[in-house]
């Protein structure tokens, strides 16, 4: 193989256009693609910043260079030497940035061989997710995925410029820690030195962040990375990076108004979107009402809304055991789709039972009439109110979901989400932003028998609710609130308890004793008792609102190095066993090493 010892490469692949005709350039990169038309071979030439064609003429370069040159295949590692020309018109390339110009090689030096890849190094490939991870190095030679993994760079570049422009300081909190209840599982990391003692690997920087604001740093920011050991899907992983805030002395408005500044610079500069502020605001109880879901996407309408009024008091028993029960019974209208196939609307039943719903009902308003499998039990009247109730006309489907609150809402949400996109009433170009507010303090687990914090223990009640925290805590509301794209969370936050005797109320009001609490927390609770002040913050997931900029489906397309669905690293073969040695000298010894012995 040759080097580049001489040849320092001039100019980028994708930089060359017609006011460098006539100019010597020496280029780098890899062959993307390569033409054959005896005696003239063409080559696309790649690196990071695009492709240019490069011409090898035998009549100029002579046989033994050209023989070189007919030994170019996919994926060579290159350097070229050679003249800028104009491309005739009718052999410009309207699809290539460069497409105007080509290089007459002059000298050409093969840097390295390549093995033929196992798919091609292009976008838009259709090709298993699971071959692109094994031989991640060559899916990240794909343009589409360069593109990402830029973008990503400027993202983080202009959210730290907004900061650091705003008087933030960036400042590095442990990546071993203490495991702490609630939220997801911990990465435990066993210590040597302590034998039988373990750190945690942060789900976030919650704690630290709020000992910097009692430590007097006022605002803080941090692109860290956070770690939770829980099931995974397209917009998850074990490891994963969050833009984290914290602010000193400021109101929920303050906050908000802040964040908005920040989204609305970042898709400005990133990708050119002008973003209008201030961002519509919306209950937590509004957004569940109306669209089922505490994340909704508002790009289209088809909003739920509640019959049960009109249902109620008949003998169908579906409807009027679930509202003698303190259920509701809730529809939304798919316009224009009253034709909608019989095998389709049995494949809804099927897809609502994955949301907890025992079944799905419908009308159709018809020019023939009205169609319904609970027709016979109600009069033609109350179908009338029914389609004046929820804005329907002739030639619409509603769709009926009977159940408890939280179910309606969950199964009838996604329904809405579905019937959306099978209807084509989705934008893809549409950024519709929201923010989420006044959620709920606690949520009730069945499982536990207990409530739990909704966000994070640390998040301050109203001060109107704060007097239900141990007699009424599903009345009271959280200074909390989420950023909502698209219908996908990319950020939330809150006020924070500093006022260690609320925070001990809120402690028991989740079911932790004073003991359990200070052996948890006990460092920042006795930190609360030396002046805290006012404060607050939220956290953006940063791989999450680069895929949405980028308009991928999964936040794995703008991860370098990403894991699988099964917490997996498929090119690096991670995790993996560990010899005997090792686990000796941490103290560890595994059920599975004993049963595989």
């Amino acid at each position: 193989m040759e080097t580049l010892e001489g040849m320092k490469r001039t100019h980028h692949c994708g930089a060359l256009r017609k006011p460098e005709v006539g100019q010597e350039v020496v280029v780098c990169g890899w062959v993307s693609r390569r033409r054959d038309h005896g005696g003239l071979i063409f080559v696309d030439l790649r690196d990071r910043s695009g492709f240019v064609q490069v011409v090898y003429d035998e009549a100029a370069m002579g046989e033994e260079a050209f023989h070189k040159a007919e030994t170019l295949r996919s994926e060579f590692v290159i350097g070229v030497r050679g003249k800028i020309r104009a491309r005739a018109a009718e052999t410009v390339n309207p699809h290539m940035e460069t497409g105007e110009v080509e290089i007459v090689c002059e000298e050409l030096r093969v840097l390295n061989s390549a093995k033929t890849p196992p798919f091609y190094i292009q976008d838009n490939i259709d090709v298993d997710e699971m071959l692109r991870l094994k031989y991640r190095y060559l899916d990240l030679r794909r343009p589409e995925m360069q593109k990402n993994i830029m973008l990503r760079h400027r993202v983080t570049k202009i959210m730290r410029d907004y900061f650091d422009r705003n008087d933030f300081l960036e400042i590095e909190t442990p990546m071993l820690c203490k495991s702490t209840p609630e939220g997801a599982r911990d990465f435990l990391v066993p210590s040597r030195l302590n034998p039988g003692t373990f750190y945690a690997l942060p789900q976030s920087p919650q704690i630290y962040k709020q000992i910097l604001m009692l430590s007097g740093f006022e605002k803080y920011f941090q692109i860290v990375r956070c770690f939770r050991d829980e099931d995974l899907r397209a917009d998850r992983q074990p490891e994963f990076t969050q833009l984290d805030i914290e602010m000193s002395f400021i109101d929920q408005e303050t906050i908000l108004t802040m964040m908005e500044g920040m989204v609305t610079e970042l898709f400005d500069k990133a990708i050119g979107a002008k973003l209008k502020a201030p961002f519509l605001r919306m209950t937590w109880d509004d957004a569940m009402e109306r669209f089922g879901s505490d994340k909704p996407d508002l790009r289209f309408g088809m909003e739920l809304m509640d019959i049960s009024e009109y249902v109620r008091g008949s003998d169908f028993k579906v409807f009027s055991s679930v509202l003698q029960n303190g259920g509701q019974v809730k529809v939304i209208n798919v316009e224009g789709y009253a034709n909608i196939p019989r095998r389709e609307l049995d494949g809804l039943v099927e897809y609502v039972k994955t949301y907890g719903a025992k079944g799905l009902a419908w009308i159709q308003y018809t020019e023939e009439g009205v169609k319904s499998p609970f027709k016979k039990f109600y009069d033609d009247t109350t179908f009338e109110k029914i389609k004046e109730a929820c804005h329907a006309k002739t030639g619409d489907l509603l769709l009926v979901i009977a159940d408890k609150p939280l179910v309606v809402a969950q199964a009838l949400g996604a329904l809405r989400l579905e019937m959306g996109r099978r209807r084509n009433l989705i934008d893809p170009d549409k950024l519709n932003f929201l923010w989420v507010v006044d959620f709920p303090m606690f949520e009730y687990s069945e499982e536990d028998k207990r409530w739990k914090a909704m966000h994070h223990p640390f998040t301050a009640p109203r001060d109107e609710d704060v007097e239900y925290l141990m007699t009424d805590p599903g009345r009271v509301k959280a200074n909390a609130y989420d950023m909502v794209l698209n219908g996908v969370e990319i950020g939330g936050g809150s006020l924070r308890i500093y006022n260690s005797d609320l925070q001990e109320k809120v402690f028991e009001a989740v079911g932790l004793t004073p003991e359990v609490a200070h052996e948890k927390f006990g460092f920042m609770m006795d930190a609360f008792k030396y002046g805290t002040p006012p404060h607050g913050g939220l956290a953006f997931g940063l791989d999450r609102l680069v895929m949405l900029m980028a308009k991928r489906k999964s936040i794995r397309d703008v991860i370098a190095f990403p894991k699988t669905q099964s917490a997996s690293d498929a090119m690096a073969q991670a995790p993996a066993e560990v010899d005997d040695k090792q686990l000796r000298e941490l103290s560890i010894r595994t059920a599975v090493t004993a049963k595989k012995k």
